[in-house]
């Protein structure tokens, strides 16, 4: 079975940085394509960042310059880096595994980010 578990949520002032990870299990890390979406309250779920196995990168126009996402393949983890968060980018974080392939696609349970003074 494939799991995928957030953390790294927390409060955070505008202007600071996080840094999430998503641990994976139970799937072939190495060929298939990470991502981060955000769900604000009220909202459906945003595309945020993905990362191919190959390593190409793409983010939503709003996190660009700011937001940077990785992948560990030795420790099947992947990574969002959050700098200049601003309180707008307020919501629940969730991590996606995509099998490029079969299009099958897994969600872990989502972590809280906020951005408040």
């Amino acid at each position: 079975q494939v799991q995928l578990v957030e953390s790294g949520g927390g409060l955070v002032q505008p202007g600071g940085s996080l840094r999430l990870s998503c641990a994976a299990s139970g799937s072939r890390f190495a060929i298939i394509t990470m991502g981060w979406y955000r769900q604000f309250p009220g909202k459906q779920r945003d595309f945020v960042a993905t990362i191919t196995s190959g390593g190409r990168t793409n983010y939503a126009d709003s996190v660009k310059g700011r937001f940077t996402i990785s992948r560990d393949n030795a420790k099947n983890m992947a990574y969002l880096q959050m700098n200049s968060l601003k309180p707008e980018d307020t919501a629940v974080y969730y991590c996606n595994l995509l099998y490029p392939l079969s299009r099958n696609t897994y969600w872990g349970q989502g972590t809280q980010v906020t951005v408040s003074s």
